[in-house]
């Protein structure tokens, strides 16, 4: 049956009449993922998508900005290249931006930084792998060898959502020498907002798992407790992951904990604990532990802007944005972080749009453009 009034052709993909360009797939082969704590694959597929023209373009000695996508947590790389219902995968997108004249072509860059843990934050953690590291120091080398780029970070920017978004922005404040601009679409910020909420869930979760199953009748706290004061697995972390690692559908609870989880390996992790990791709070009472909580904190951007305020000050350009409806309260967070980069003199975009959190990609026709535009020739 057709549509009535063309109104399915707003609904499904939208015809596409012109050059849409090529994804090409890699194989890597990391050294630095190699033996990593999770037992991870250290081969992995990469996605590189060459604009329209890219052959005939090179044959005249013609080089390209490039954009890595660094995705969302429970994301990969193939995940923004593959099919997407009602909507234009990245590359569609960027095609398509292309044509209409908003951005000068450019080569995408899809890493897969996918974990046992869900995901990683782009960050070099001795609990997950040296995921800073396998970006800057093994695939932006890799893909200047293999493709027709401008092999500069005045030419070579990151962009992301969510993760993807924190990732981008901590690369834009640690490793400014390999990123000439970031966007940072709702980017994990503001940690005692987006985080803390999630601890009475990621607790009641692994209290399916504790060791010491619970009784009716009296309860001496302290002796309960007396494992775990420290931020360290008393086993139910492992006995949870076990568990999950196993399963082939995981609910939300075991979603939101497997989160918990990851940020913890990647804020706080220690060779020595359990896991290689320490939790920020008490699994008996619940009480946040100072000291594991300042861990995290330190690793919140809107707390590490004045500590790479220099780095940030040579970027080319930074965009953030964020939904006013964001489910994780994560435009709160961004809201922090475009005040402390205005109090830091660091210029900057930052917008905000009537929306949540889920199925945002579309943003991307803002920072793609601005993207190319602050790295173009």
């Amino acid at each position: 049956m057709a549509p009535l009034n063309g109104a399915g052709q707003t609904m499904a993909r939208k015809r596409i009449d012109w050059p849409t360009g090529r994804v090409v797939t890699l194989e890597h082969r990391s050294g630095v993922l190699r033996n990593n704590p999770l037992g991870d694959p250290y081969v992995r597929a990469l996605d590189v998508w060459l604009p329209p023209g890219y052959d005939k373009d090179v044959r005249r000695g013609r080089r390209y900005p490039v954009l890595f996508d660094l995705v969302g947590y429970t994301g990969s790389g193939k995940s923004h290249t593959n099919w997407i219902n009602f909507s234009e995968n990245v590359p569609e997108r960027a095609a398509r931006l292309i044509h209409t004249g908003e951005m000068g072509p450019c080569i995408l860059v899809f890493p897969d930084c996918f974990t046992a843990l869900g995901g990683n934050q782009y960050v070099n953690s001795p609990a997950i792998g040296r995921y800073a590291d396998y970006l800057t120091g093994e695939l932006i080398p890799f893909v200047d060898r293999e493709f027709s780029t401008l092999a500069s970070r005045d030419h070579r920017g990151c962009f992301g959502k969510s993760s993807g978004g924190y990732g981008a922005m901590i690369h834009g404040m640690k490793y400014a020498e390999y990123w000439g601009a970031i966007a940072n679409h709702s980017g994990d910020a503001y940690f005692d907002f987006l985080y803390r909420c999630e601890l009475p869930g990621f607790l009641n979760e692994l209290a399916k798992y504790s060791p010491a199953k619970r009784k009716a009748g009296p309860i001496d706290v302290i002796a309960e407790e007396k494992d775990v004061t420290d931020g360290h697995d008393d086993g139910r972390v492992a006995q949870f992951l076990e568990t999950v690692w196993d399963k082939e559908k995981l609910n939300g609870a075991e979603i939101h904990t497997l989160m918990v989880v990851a940020m913890a390996a990647s804020y706080d992790p220690h060779p020595k604990a359990p896991l290689g990791i320490r939790l920020p709070v008490n699994l008996e009472t619940g009480e946040v532990i100072p000291a594991r909580w300042r861990a995290w904190l330190r690793n919140d951007p809107i707390n590490m802007v004045d500590r790479f305020a220099d780095n940030l000050k040579t970027l080319r350009g930074i965009f953030i944005d964020c939904g006013w409806r964001d489910q994780y309260q994560i435009h709160y967070g961004t809201r922090i972080l475009s005040k402390r980069l205005n109090q830091a003199g660091i210029g900057h975009i930052y917008e905000e749009f009537p929306d949540n959190h889920s199925r945002i990609d579309y943003r991307m026709d803002r920072s793609l453009p601005f993207l190319y535009r602050a790295l173009k020739p």
